[in-house]
Protein backbone atom coordinates (compact mmCIF):
# COMPACT_ATOMS: atom_id res chain seq x y z
CA UNK A 1 0.00 0.00 0.00
CA UNK A 2 0.92 3.28 -1.00
CA UNK A 3 1.80 5.78 1.59
CA UNK A 4 0.46 9.34 1.50
CA UNK A 5 2.87 12.40 1.14
CA UNK A 6 1.37 14.37 3.83
CA UNK A 7 -0.40 13.14 6.82
CA UNK A 8 -3.69 14.07 7.61
CA UNK A 9 -4.65 16.19 10.73
CA UNK A 10 -6.45 14.48 13.09
CA UNK A 11 -9.45 16.65 14.46
CA UNK A 12 -8.08 15.38 18.11
CA UNK A 13 -4.58 16.76 17.08
CA UNK A 14 -5.80 19.91 15.75
CA UNK A 15 -5.17 23.48 17.59
CA UNK A 16 -7.79 24.84 18.88
CA UNK A 17 -9.10 28.27 17.04
CA UNK A 18 -7.45 31.74 17.92
CA UNK A 19 -11.12 33.20 18.87
CA UNK A 20 -11.73 30.12 21.71
CA UNK A 21 -7.93 30.48 22.83
CA UNK A 22 -9.03 34.24 23.63
CA UNK A 23 -12.01 34.12 24.99
CA UNK A 24 -10.49 31.10 27.30
CA UNK A 25 -7.90 33.94 28.10
CA UNK A 26 -10.35 36.40 28.78
CA UNK A 27 -12.61 34.40 30.67
CA UNK A 28 -8.97 33.92 33.06
CA UNK A 29 -8.54 37.27 32.84
CA UNK A 30 -12.02 38.55 34.39
CA UNK A 31 -12.23 35.87 37.35
CA UNK A 32 -8.43 37.13 38.65
CA UNK A 33 -9.66 40.14 38.41
CA UNK A 34 -12.88 39.53 40.45
CA UNK A 35 -10.74 38.05 42.66
CA UNK A 36 -8.96 41.21 43.27
CA UNK A 37 -11.80 43.47 43.64
CA UNK A 38 -13.25 40.83 46.22
CA UNK A 39 -9.83 41.24 48.01
CA UNK A 40 -10.19 45.25 48.00
CA UNK A 41 -13.39 45.15 49.28
CA UNK A 42 -13.13 42.54 51.85
CA UNK A 43 -9.82 44.65 53.13
CA UNK A 44 -11.84 47.70 53.49
CA UNK A 45 -14.61 45.95 55.41
CA UNK A 46 -11.79 44.24 57.75
CA UNK A 47 -10.07 47.95 58.74
CA UNK A 48 -13.63 49.55 59.14
CA UNK A 49 -14.97 46.76 60.98
CA UNK A 50 -11.78 46.16 63.47
CA UNK A 51 -11.76 42.29 62.76
CA UNK A 52 -9.55 40.64 64.88
CA UNK A 53 -6.54 39.02 63.48
CA UNK A 54 -6.43 42.15 61.53
CA UNK A 55 -2.34 41.89 60.97
CA UNK A 56 -3.11 38.52 59.28
CA UNK A 57 -5.83 39.11 57.17
CA UNK A 58 -4.25 42.86 55.47
CA UNK A 59 -1.16 41.20 54.32
CA UNK A 60 -3.12 38.13 52.32
CA UNK A 61 -5.58 41.15 50.88
CA UNK A 62 -2.77 42.90 50.17
CA UNK A 63 -0.87 40.45 48.30
CA UNK A 64 -3.63 39.74 46.61
CA UNK A 65 -4.61 42.63 45.25
CA UNK A 66 -0.87 43.35 44.26
CA UNK A 67 -0.11 39.98 42.50
CA UNK A 68 -3.14 39.09 41.03
CA UNK A 69 -3.50 41.57 38.38
CA UNK A 70 0.24 41.23 37.56
CA UNK A 71 -0.63 37.02 37.18
CA UNK A 72 -4.12 37.99 35.61
CA UNK A 73 -2.26 39.88 32.42
CA UNK A 74 0.77 37.20 32.54
CA UNK A 75 -1.89 34.60 31.85
CA UNK A 76 -3.86 36.48 29.88
CA UNK A 77 -1.38 37.47 27.22
CA UNK A 78 -0.05 33.88 27.24
CA UNK A 79 -0.32 31.56 24.40
CA UNK A 80 -0.50 27.98 24.50
CA UNK A 81 2.49 25.79 23.82
CA UNK A 82 3.89 24.77 20.60
CA UNK A 83 3.35 21.33 19.49
CA UNK A 84 6.49 18.82 20.01
CA UNK A 85 7.14 18.39 16.29
CA UNK A 86 7.51 22.23 16.12
CA UNK A 87 9.93 22.26 18.70
CA UNK A 88 13.87 22.37 17.46
CA UNK A 89 16.59 21.83 19.73
CA UNK A 90 19.40 23.87 18.60
CA UNK A 91 21.43 22.60 21.48
CA UNK A 92 21.68 18.64 20.68
CA UNK A 93 23.49 17.73 18.22
CA UNK A 94 21.97 15.47 15.61
CA UNK A 95 24.00 11.80 14.56
CA UNK A 96 23.30 11.43 10.62
CA UNK A 97 20.79 9.05 9.78
CA UNK A 98 23.10 7.18 7.43
CA UNK A 99 27.44 7.52 7.41
CA UNK A 100 28.83 10.18 4.78
CA UNK A 101 30.00 8.07 2.13
CA UNK A 102 32.82 10.16 -0.38
CA UNK A 103 31.66 10.56 -4.16
CA UNK A 104 32.82 7.97 -6.38
CA UNK A 105 33.81 8.31 -9.81
CA UNK A 106 31.54 6.84 -12.93
CA UNK A 107 33.52 4.22 -13.14
CA UNK A 108 33.86 3.37 -9.45
CA UNK A 109 30.23 3.29 -9.14
CA UNK A 110 28.39 -0.13 -9.27
CA UNK A 111 26.17 -0.57 -12.71
CA UNK A 112 24.41 -2.92 -14.16
CA UNK A 113 25.89 -5.08 -17.43
CA UNK A 114 23.35 -6.10 -19.83
CA UNK A 115 25.28 -8.70 -22.10
CA UNK A 116 23.00 -9.35 -25.54
CA UNK A 117 24.02 -12.38 -27.48
CA UNK A 118 22.83 -11.40 -31.05
CA UNK A 119 22.57 -14.42 -34.16
CA UNK A 120 23.47 -12.52 -36.96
Amino acid sequence: MKRQAYEPILITDAPRSQQDQLHSRQVRYVVMMSIRAVCVIAGAVLVIVEAPLLWLWLPLCGVGMILLPWLAVLIANDRPPKEEHRLVNRFRRREPAEPVTPALTAEERPHRIIDVETDA
